[in-house]
């Protein structure tokens, strides 16, 4: 199912809507010219993305695609383009349950919203991504489109106010907290995500957090 555009509904609910306040002054607010990303070199990241990062360059490996690093120890997720320079890169939720696989059918569960907990991981591998919109219309990045795999905003939630401080804390340790998916802030997703990887095909690397980086990266989901 990989690859084809056919909408699906994605394995996160979580946050988007802003204070009306909040909204009202920054609507009112003057905008303040976009400074450039810093190189990858000048944020905070692991010794096992700045691998991932360099092999991936060094190899060709993204076939001049863009491309995005995510991070699941650090919960963070790094975006590049075509030419290898970081566009962006900012904390992340992700699936509750640690672990690189995906637990066969999930996919389809996703559908109904009967997705166990010990089957909420967000998998490790690398992957073909391309844009498309799930059920509802929204535009997500399909990351694996047969497990329901997508990288998407924040979405209007009950939840909404307590997964937004989970984003904002210093630590990766209360990140845990989609089905499965990579979900980011909205502004994020529409300033770095939507430009990026959201025009065409890219690829997307998910480290490994059950165990040592190899590479070449492979798909656990397929093991």
């Amino acid at each position: 199912m990989r690859g084809r555009t056919a909408v699906w509904r994605c394995r996160a609910g979580v946050v988007v809507l802003s204070l009306a306040a909040a909204a009202a002054a920054f609507a009112q607010a003057p905008s303040a010219p976009r400074e450039s990303p810093p190189s990858f070199s000048q944020v905070r990241s692991s010794s096992e993305a700045r691998r991932m990062v360099d092999w991936v360059l060094r190899h060709g490996d993204h076939g001049g695609r863009p491309f995005a690093v995510v991070d699941k120890r650090l919960a963070r997720i790094y975006v590049f383009d075509g030419q290898g320079r970081l566009t962006g890169e900012t904390a992340a939720l992700l699936g509750q349950t640690w672990g690189d696989h995906t637990v066969p059918g999930v996919g389809e569960r996703a559908q109904t919203g009967s997705v166990r907990p010990d089957e909420r991981t967000t998998p490790a591998g690398r992957f073909d991504s391309m844009p498309g919109r799930n059920l509802k219309g929204e535009a997500v990045i399909w990351v694996d489109h047969a497990s329901a795999f997508a990288i998407h905003r924040l979405r209007p939630d009950a939840a909404q106010r307590a997964r937004q401080i989970r984003l904002a804390t210093a630590s990766p340790d209360d990140n845990r907290a989609s089905l499965g998916c990579v979900i980011v802030s909205v502004r994020f997703y529409e300033d770095i995500i939507e430009p990026t990887l959201g025009r065409s095909r890219s690829v997307v690397y998910v480290l490994p957090e059950t165990g040592p980086l190899r590479l070449p990266l492979r798909d656990e989901s397929a093991v």
